[in-house]
């Protein structure tokens, strides 16, 4: 596989981020999920009255891959409208370790400031199937 095109994929995250839907918290995230297969999955952040029932850019992103049947995720990019590159929250850590475990994930602001990390770099000593002996 060549290397993946980072940039295009930012880009595609800041597209997502225009379609989230964050009435109450207006802190809109996009994400994009690039598969094994060349394909990219779009994710922005859905709120809900309900807080409790709102779910992050990153987990629509990685779901939607998986729910159109692609399981190998290559990279993962967040865009957050924040002064610096933010992490993602430890729900999205948890996913992104298990769905994801050997993908590159790129964390972007507004500005232009990333940050290329792992899985592992977000959640080490991560809770995975490996715990459950499996």
């Amino acid at each position: 596989m060549t290397q993946p095109d980072y940039a295009a994929l930012a880009e595609a995250a800041i597209a997502a981020r225009e379609r989230s839907y964050a009435p109450y918290s207006h802190f809109h995230v996009g994400a994009a999920v690039l598969t094994a297969a060349g394909n990219i999955f779009l994710g922005g952040n859905i709120e809900n009255a309900a807080y409790p029932m709102t779910i992050c850019a990153e987990r629509v992103a990685i779901f939607s891959a998986y729910a159109a049947g692609e399981r190998e995720i290559v990279a993962l990019a967040v865009v957050t409208p924040t002064d610096d590159a933010a992490s993602p929250c430890g729900a999205c850590r948890q996913v992104i370790l298990e769905l994801a475990p050997r993908s590159i994930i790129i964390l972007l602001n507004l500005s232009g400031a990333r940050r290329r990390v792992t899985p592992q770099d977000l959640l080490p000593f991560g809770f995975g199937p490996a715990q459950l002996g499996r």
